[in-house]
C-alpha cells in the first residue's frame, strides 16, 4: 500500500526540533506571526496523535498527509512576487534561532516521506499510476488552463459514478466538491476510503504528474475524513513561497 512505513512516520514525527525557552518562543513568534508557537502547541501535537493511528491502522496515509499541509505557515510571496518584509523577518528569526531552518528541513523531510515516490508503490499502484498517466494524454489534450482543465475533470468524474456537489472559482483555483461512490468498498477489511484514496487516488496522480509537467497545479481529493464529501483544486502552478516548506537558507539572494 502507498504510504511510508509506520516506523519511518513514528521516527520523523519524533525528530521534530525541539522547543526552545519560552522567551525565544515569544521572539520568533514575533517575527513569523505566531506560526512557529501554532506549529509546536496544536499542530505537531495532532500529527503525533495521527502518525500513532496510522500505525495502528487507523487512518490512511491521505489523512496524515491532509494534516501535514494544513501546517501553521507563513506566506513568503504573493504569487511571483516576492514579500520582503516576511523574507527579512524570516531571515532575523533563523538568525536568532536555529530552529527556524531545522523545522524547515524537518518538515521538508517529513513532506518527502510522505509523497509517493515510484520504488515504493506497488505493482499495481504503478499500472495504476501509468494508466492515470496515460489517460491525461486524450482527457487534457488542448486544454491550457485551469478552468479548460477542470471542465474535463469533473466529466472524468461524472464518468466513474462521482456525484458533484459544489463548483467554485476563487482566486483563479478551480474548486470541485463531491461524493465518492466508492469510499465504504472493502472498508470492512481495508478500512474506510482504502479503494479511492489509496487506490483509485493512483490513477489520480498520473494525472497530477502530466499536468505538472504543462505547468498546472491539480491537488488530488481532500478533506473526506469526517465528512461524505471530498474537494479538489485545479490552479496554475506557480512559484508560492512560504515557510516552513521554504528554507530561511533558500532566500539568501534576495536584495
Amino acid at each position: 500500500m502507498a504510504g511510508p512505513s509506520p516506523d519511518d512516520l513514528r521516527r520523523t514525527v519524533a525528530d521534530f526540533p525541539a522547543r526552545p525557552d519560552d522567551a525565544a518562543v515569544e521572539r520568533i513568534d514575533g517575527l513569523l506571526d505566531g506560526a512557529y508557537s501554532a506549529m509546536i502547541d496544536r499542530w505537531h501535537p495532532e500529527l503525533d496523535r495521527l502518525a500513532t493511528a496510522y500505525t495502528e491502522g487507523d487512518v490512511l496515509r491521505e489523512r496524515v498527509l491532509e494534516h501535514v499541509e494544513s501546517v501553521p505557515s507563513v506566506r513568503l510571496s504573493d504569487g511571483a512576487a516576492p514579500l520582503q518584509d516576511r523574507r527579512d523577518d524570516l531571515r532575523t528569526a533563523a538568525e536568532i534561532r536555529p530552529e527556524v531552518a531545522a523545522v524547515s528541513r524537518w518538515y521538508n523531510e517529513l513532506r518527502g516521506l510522505l509523497t509517493d515516490r515510484p520504488s515504493a508503490l506497488t505493482p499495481l499502484e504503478r499500472v495504476l499510476h501509468g494508466f492515470g498517466y496515460v489517460l491525461a494524454h486524450g482527457l487534457f489534450l488542448g486544454a491550457s488552463s485551469p478552468a479548460a482543465v477542470v471542465r474535463r475533470l469533473r466529466l472524468a468524474y461524472r464518468s466513474v459514478g462521482v456525484r458533484i456537489d459544489d463548483t467554485d472559482a476563487e482566486a483563479g483555483a478551480e474548486r470541485t466538491t463531491f461524493t465518492c461512490p466508492y469510499r465504504d468498498v472493502a472498508a470492512g477489511q481495508c478500512g474506510e476510503r482504502w479503494v479511492c484514496h489509496e487506490k483509485l487516488d493512483r490513477v489520480d496522480d498520473g494525472y497530477v504528474t502530466y499536468l505538472r509537467e504543462r505547468g498546472i497545479d491539480y491537488q488530488r481529493p481532500r478533506g473526506c475524513p469526517g465528512s461524505e464529501q471530498c474537494y479538489s483544486t485545479v490552479a496554475r502552478a506557480g512559484p508560492e513561497q512560504w515557510w516552513p516548506k521554504t528554507p530561511p537558507g533558500s532566500l539568501a539572494g534576495d536584495p
